[in-house]
């Protein structure tokens, strides 16, 4: 198989099966059915009899396929419903082609910087949303990309500060983690504050998670999960990236107003407002790092899954992992036969420190490829799930131990383009990006390396 399809066709076969395991539409279908009036989600029943208004509302760049899903389960029985995705992820059409049909509206907005239509679209959710009451269902589907999609600045921050603020921590390369912890707490809808406004309405959210450990109050900012941050927390994190003077007047007043206790903090655990409220984990990094491995395995690869939870710079990780395959590809005198795979999964971050162009799965491969400079069979892949890395249109690229040759011989100097944060530019002059368009789905990175037995 692996003479047949060479070692770039074989890390891009692992890779689209692995996507396919983390579908949205078919994860939905997998945790929830309508049995006559009965609706089971994940493992518990909702008697629809109870219920007089069923209400979809979602965020991220999964939820046209979420929604699509929950359409066929529940039909005309929703009352009305809205979701929010990133642009051009909405390919979802009914027989009809008019989209999803008349139960669901889809709004598309800007992502990772919010911008005006999801400001829109979040108003309308909450509309639907003031009038919800013990006779309401929420159906909440949740997937990457909600935070930036799901957008109400607090009182007093404008939307271009709110564009400000999650700009500069980018820039800053603040993780996940602390970058929600500052969205939380300049949110009205953020850190369980949705759930708050829906109350006291039932409230199922179907989350497809894109962050490591799965924590539900960091996935799309927990919007119907208790929040374990406070105002504190997201005070430190402007401390830590040495932003304080440089955010907004306006950011600044919310949480140094929140630490004092002059606006509530987010709702946490034991909270009223979350006994009616089911969060279920439908989909996840660690899935599709499973299919991968399956894969792998049924193309005569020994596969081995080496971190579930890769996260920091980018070039780090990249020299890290280029060293795994190193050592594996010269380990053949302590017992290596045949081809491997290692699998890799999670979200490093960039701290951007040139004016170029990338993201963080470009930047990580850039650095493997310098550091396997020569060296034969290895081949690595590594991309984001949701087809989008950074503000490009490449998911990500693909780098063995000829590409630096490569760029070399055209005259590029691989450690400039590192250097000025520029991977995009790079992969693209040596027709290295991998470009799949959006997939309709997002949990975090993937990295596949195929390390071919020395002979």
């Amino acid at each position: 198989m692996m003479e047949r399809l060479g070692q770039s066709k074989i890390v891009v076969d692992i890779f689209n099966y692995a996507l396919n395991a983390v579908d949205p539409y078919n994860a939905v279908m997998r945790h929830l059915s309508l049995d006559r009036e009965m609706l089971s989600a994940g493992d518990k029943d909702y008697p629809l009899k109870d219920f007089k208004r069923i209400i979809v509302i979602g965020a991220g760049k999964a939820s046209a396929r979420m929604a699509s899903a929950v359409e066929t389960v529940l039909g005309e029985r929703i009352t009305d419903g809205i979701v929010i995705t990133k642009y051009g992820y909405n390919r979802e059409q009914d027989s009809r082609g008019k989209g999803q049909g008349a139960r669901i509206r889809i709004f598309e907005a800007g992502h990772p910087i919010p911008d005006e239509n999801g400001l829109k679209a979040t108003q309308e959710i909450i509309k639907l949303l003031k009038d919800s009451d013990e006779n309401t269902l929420v159906l909440c589907l949740i997937s990457g990309g909600g935070s930036a999609l799901f957008v109400s600045p607090y009182d007093w921050i404008s939307l271009v500060e709110k564009q400000k603020i999650t700009n500069m921590l980018l820039m800053a390369g603040a993780n996940i983690n602390e970058l929600n912890t500052v969205r939380k707490h300049i949110s009205r809808v953020k850190g369980g504050r949705l759930a708050e406004i829906a109350y006291p309405a039932t409230i199922i959210s179907l989350i497809l998670s894109d962050v490591v450990g799965d924590r539900l109050d960091v996935i799309a900012s927990g919007t119907t999960s208790p929040d374990k941050t406070t105002y504190q927390d997201a005070l430190g994190v402007l401390k830590k990236y040495g932003l304080i003077d440089r955010s907004p007047q306006t950011v600044l007043k919310v949480l140094y107003e929140g630490t004092k206790g002059l606006i509530p903090e987010t709702p946490k655990e034991g909270d009223i407002i979350f006994e009616k409220v089911e969060n279920i984990i439908i989909g996840s990094n660690e899935k599709a790092l499973g299919a991968a491995k399956t894969r792998a395995e049924t193309l005569g690869l020994n596969a081995e899954i080496i971190s579930k939870e890769i996260s920091g710079e980018a070039r780090d990780v990249g020299r890290w992992l280029a060293q795994r395959a190193l050592v594996l590809k010269g380990s053949r005198v302590q017992g290596f036969r045949g081809s491997s795979c290692l699998i890799s999964g999670g979200e490093t971050t960039v701290t951007v420190k040139g004016n170029g162009l990338g993201g963080r799965n470009m930047e990580l491969a850039l650095a493997f490829a310098m550091e396997i400079e020569g060296v034969s069979g290895i081949t690595l892949l590594s991309a984001g799930t949701d087809g989008t890395d950074g503000t490009t249109d490449a998911a990500g690229a693909i780098v063995d131990g000829n590409t630096v040759a490569k760029a070399k011989a055209i005259v590029i100097n691989p450690e400039e383009y590192l250097r000025n944060n520029d991977s995009y530019n790079f992969f693209k002059k040596i027709n290295g990006l991998f470009v799949t368009g959006p997939t309709g789905t997002n949990v975090m990175d993937m990295q596949i390396i195929i390390v071919v037995e020395s002979q």
